[in-house]
């Protein structure tokens, strides 16, 4: 039996510090957590109770070695993360000035280890055989990791029985593509799009994918590029899910107190998945999703701060989330989440992302 979701792109480690308001200069502790956007949407799926695993690379490092081991204590499959001698593994830093002001310092040079995956190197066995493959816009963005990701859906058979997605998360970094990103990225995407049946990504995502900014425009021009699912997200403004089948869902934020908008949108995408596995339409989708992400953006971690599936549900009931994750007392990962509740964060679900070593406000 393959694993219900296999995420392909970035890992590393994230320094946080242990201190908010007080810039990076100034920051006296830090915490260390695991990181990359890829690695926090399986972490997320795991918290959920699906079976994740991740296709990523490390340095030969310590960094690397806690990569390893971060992974498995989160119940996520690691033996499809691979060492790279040459490169260290990416670390990432962060301020944090709520709640809307998260600037990300990442170090990626010379060359992040994710994005020296080459296709031969892939268990294409694995890809074709699980329930959800996900990758990334930035895994697209340089060679070989270009020439694997797209091995990698080219192997995904729309019509297997056992297949419920093929997810690509936009995920548009600009520094990552060099001279004229733009020109230079559309193409890819459009080939990747080709591929996928769900694509996810926030407005300027879209933009960069479709040339629309405009969100139902976004969405429609998605679901013309060859998805059957096509997610928008809007920060503020909340959520748009729209189908080929002509379903559509549009979900409004939820208000909370943000501590750091840097993990919602990988919570946004772990509980999309659990959703996809589900079966469930998307309104049920997308308001789960939201509220995975309101309950990491009130909390200072990403991969640690991934929600049990009690408190998404506690969420969409009302309840404030804890400013900590907490165990799960034994409720079933198909449980019933429909509540009267919005289910988003003011904070852009759209986060979580890693970009270069630069300075980039919270998108």
């Amino acid at each position: 039996m393959g694993m219900d979701l296999i995420t392909m792109g970035r890992i590393g480690v994230d320094l946080y510090p242990l201190q908010t308001g007080v810039p990076l200069s100034e920051v006296e502790t830090f915490g260390k957590f695991l990181g990359g956007s890829a690695t926090n949407v399986a972490v997320a799926a795991a918290r959920l109770g699906r079976r994740s695993a991740v296709i990523s690379r490390t340095g030969a490092d310590p960094f690397g070695d806690y990569c390893h081991r971060a992974l498995r204590e989160f119940g996520v499959e690691d033996r499809w993360v691979t060492a790279v001698a040459d490169h260290p593994t990416p670390l990432t830093f962060c301020e944090i000035f709520p709640p809307d002001d998260f600037p990300l310092y990442f170090y990626r040079r010379p060359k992040a280890p994710d994005l020296v995956i080459h296709p031969h190197e892939l268990d294409l066995d694995a890809v074709r055989a699980a329930r959800i493959f996900w990758m990334t816009g930035t895994g697209l963005s340089e060679e070989p990791s270009r020439t694997a990701t797209l091995a990698a859906l080219a192997a995904r058979d729309p019509d297997h029985p056992e297949h419920v997605a093929t997810v690509f998360d936009l995920d548009w970094r600009p520094m990552f593509w060099g001279e004229a990103p733009e020109e230079r990225a559309r193409p890819r995407y459009a080939e990747a799009l080709a591929h996928a049946t769900v694509a996810v990504g926030n407005l300027a995502e879209c933009e960069i994918a479709t040339g629309e900014r405009e969100p139902r425009a976004a969405a429609e021009a998605l679901l013309a590029a060859g998805v059957e699912l096509a997610v928008v997200k809007q920060g503020p403004a909340g959520v748009l899910a729209l189908h080929r089948d002509g379903r559509a869902a549009e979900v409004p934020p939820h208000t909370i107190e943000v501590v750091n908008g840097l993990g919602a949108g990988d919570a946004f995408g772990g509980a999309l998945c659990h959703g996809l596995l589900a079966g469930w339409e998307p309104r049920r989708l997308t308001r789960y999703a939201n509220a995975a992400g309101a309950v990491v953006a009130a909390r200072l971690a990403c991969s640690t701060a991934m929600p049990y599936p009690a408190e998404v549900e506690a969420l969409l009931a009302g309840h404030a989330p804890a400013p900590d994750a907490r165990p799960d007392p034994g409720t079933d990962a198909d449980a019933d989440a429909d509540a009267d509740a919005d289910a988003d964060s003011a904070a852009d679900t759209g986060s979580g992302r890693d970009q270069g070593p630069v300075k980039a406000s919270h998108p």
